[in-house]
């Protein structure tokens, strides 16, 4: 099975970030075991290889996720649980790429896709953390140029035999990764925005749309009105006509959108489902509370009832 999974009018995503603040490692492995038994057709996984003194630094954004977190290093994580799961795929939600070599994700990532067989989605951003990029020893003011020519770089060594690229920050003669991933090449999608500031400067839509073969926004329905804000549809409109500039198809990328079903009654969840299908969402992004694992397994299997009852509906 491909990362994209069998043909569904929607496919639903599961959030294991939740394990960072609380239960850990233990935890996020029971949490993805039932997922994967529950018919869940991806989890997905916070990427953050330095956590960071947050009051120490006021120059970065507010995060929860700081020097108390655990962070289990992403490409590891998913090796292992590919080998004790087998259908879920793996989304990473999302990796700070340009903090990376690229050549070393290219080869981690492909990787992890022979080892799941062929059951990875590379999400991916620019990050926001300037602590980080400079723990990692990376330039945090260029990142968002440097990321489309990473993307470049990733797809050529990961469906061509022999790969030779000179551009402004990689050289590559006549190299290549040594197996190939079963996906030729791996998806890669997007993340942008902050959960205060979910919708990202044009400049970075048009970069999704040019670049992206999905995008994982951090928008939300509204609780009153049932549907995303005007911004946020502005939004999906602008990386769509980005996509159609760029010569692409924007009817082939995918589009992840959060649900949060807490406190609310299935025929609620259901008509937000619907919802979301009707704007183009091709992933649902189910977000629990951040509660422990036991109360999260429970959600996972009240949640899967709704969801197949959705699935019955529809073509």
């Amino acid at each position: 099975m491909t990362a994209n999974g069998p043909d569904k009018p929607v496919h639903f995503t599961v959030n294991g970030n939740s394990f960072t603040n609380a239960g850990g490692l233990q935890a996020l492995i029971r949490f993805s075991r039932a997922a994967d038994e529950l018919g869940y057709d991806h989890l997905r996984l916070i990427d953050h290889v330095v956590g960071f003194v947050a009051e120490r630094h006021p120059e970065v954004a507010p995060t929860p996720y700081v020097h108390t977190s655990q962070f289990q290093e992403v490409f590891t994580l998913m090796a292992h649980l590919s080998a004790i799961t087998q259908r879920i795929g793996f989304v990473t939600g999302v990796l700070g790429l340009p903090q990376r070599q690229t050549a070393l994700v290219a080869k981690q990532a492909a990787q992890v896709d022979v080892m799941s067989g062929g059951r990875l989605i590379l999400g991916v951003g620019v990050g926001y953390n300037s602590v980080e990029f400079g723990a990692m020893g990376a330039s945090f003011g260029d990142r968002g140029e440097r990321i489309e020519e990473q993307i470049q770089v990733l797809r050529a060594l990961w469906t061509e035999e022999v790969v030779t690229f000179h551009g402004k920050w990689h050289d590559l003669a006549d190299v290549n990764i040594n197996p190939l991933p079963v996906q030729r090449p791996i998806p890669i999608w997007m993340g942008a925005g902050r959960t205060a500031n979910p919708v990202p400067p044009e400049k970075v839509m048009t970069r999704i749309g040019r670049s992206a073969d999905g995008f994982m926004p951090l928008f939300r329905i509204d609780d009153k009105t049932g549907r995303l804000n005007d911004e946020a549809l502005a939004c999906l409109e602008t990386v769509r006509r980005a996509a159609e500039t760029a010569g692409r198809d924007p009817s082939l990328m995918k589009l992840e959108i959060s649900l949060f079903p807490d406190g609310k009654s299935a025929d609620r969840i259901l008509h937000e489902i619907a919802y979301l299908r009707g704007i183009g969402t091709t992933h649902v992004h189910l977000r629990l509370p951040d509660t422990p694992v036991e109360q999260q397994i429970d959600q996972l299997g009240a949640f899967a009832q709704i969801r197949d009852r959705y699935l019955k509906t529809v073509p």
